[in-house]
């Protein structure tokens, strides 16, 4: 049934009308133009590791490229996640201007999931963001993610926040992280990219998501803006080039330990501060306890005489041994290879 209404009515209808439209527009402008002031921020991170590809009965490590995004906060410093870069032997960065600067890792935090990287020369006409303050982050606020998903570079998602995890114990950064819960669209190669306000500023370094079918099914993760302030120009450990799995209660003495923990290393990166050292690492695949871990490496015991513990006590000084301005002073790890203890050691 058609509705007649006064021609004063109608017209207020139109008015109505025609504000919502306009309201909608400036909002989707609003975006658009957003996203151009803070694209060339955005980067491509290409790199390349070593992984264990199984054939028949036959495991061999081959050389794997990896994919991920990042962006700029100085002319030569980046932020990424964790994961993309922790086991990198190479780390290239790519603009939007198609430029490929190499770059090395600074400093970077699995749990927290965030890193630093630094460019072996500086871009010019770089083009930065800021981290905004995440604890003023509310539930339902609008955000957006631009990133290289599948590797479609500067691709933008939006979507809202959906929720704030924190599991933050202050005085451990090996074991702090703070996350925020989207709803925008995070595929591969998101990660590392910026998680972004209405006002264009950084309130999360996207990480992950929770997935069964392995894309996007409406929940991903960001490391909040604060914790990432917080572990990479506060506390500033040395990344390590390491892939460490905690092996505590049954797995200890699966393992054979001869202390209550230890740190399997599943991988590590040669050319890194660990690898220098001469940490070897693991070339043989299974699965415990529904786990994957890479076994037949070296299990770290100590650092520096510091017995590692999965205490808090135990990991602060470890923690303060890691100091990025610690990086040139004596360094001895003991390790567990083969059966033996092993002394390793940098004077």
């Amino acid at each position: 049934m058609l509705t007649f209404y006064p021609d004063s009515i109608r017209l207020k209808i139109i008015l109505i009308s025609l504000f919502v439209f306009s309201g909608s527009l400036s909002k989707a402008q609003s975006l658009s133009e957003i996203y151009e002031k803070v694209n060339p921020a955005i980067v491509v991170i290409l790199t390349e590791q070593k992984e264990l590809v199984s054939s028949g009965k036959k495991t061999q490590t081959v050389t794997a490229g990896g994919l991920g995004s990042g962006f700029m906060i100085s002319d030569t410093q980046l932020i990424t996640a964790a994961h993309v870069v922790q086991v990198a032997e190479k780390v290239n960065v790519q603009f939007l201007d198609g430029e490929i600067i190499p770059a090395k890792v600074i400093s970077a935090y699995a749990k927290a999931d965030v890193a630093l990287i630094e460019l072996i020369w500086p871009k010019k006409n770089a083009v930065t963001l800021k981290l905004a303050d995440s604890d003023e982050v509310k539930i339902g606020e609008q955000v957006f993610v631009v990133g290289a998903p599948y590797g479609l570079g500067h691709s933008l998602s939006s979507g809202y926040v959906s929720g704030i995890i924190k599991d933050k114990k202050d005085k451990n950064p090996f074991t702090n992280s703070e996350y925020i819960q989207t709803d925008a669209a995070i595929n591969t190669g998101n990660s590392g990219g910026p998680m972004m306000n209405m006002k264009g500023q950084v309130i999360g370094v996207v990480s992950n998501i929770l997935t069964q079918s392995g894309g996007f099914q409406g929940i991903g993760f960001a490391s909040s803006s604060n914790i990432t302030q917080e572990l990479l120009f506060e506390k500033k450990i040395l990344w390590n080039g390491t892939d460490l799995v905690p092996l505590t209660g049954k797995m200890a003495r699966v393992f054979n330990l001869p202390q209550e923990s230890g740190l399997l290393v599943q991988r590590v990166v040669k050319v890194s501060p660990f690898g220098v050292l001469g940490i070897q690492d693991g070339d043989i695949e299974m699965t415990m306890n529904g786990e994957k871990l890479i076994v037949g490496g070296d299990i770290i015991l100590s650092i520096n005489g510091v017995k590692f513990e999965n205490t808090d006590e135990s990991l602060l000084r470890i923690a303060k041994i890691m100091e990025i301005n610690n990086e040139k002073a004596a360094l001895e790890i003991e390790v567990l290879r083969g059966g033996k203890i092993v002394t390793l050691g940098r004077r």
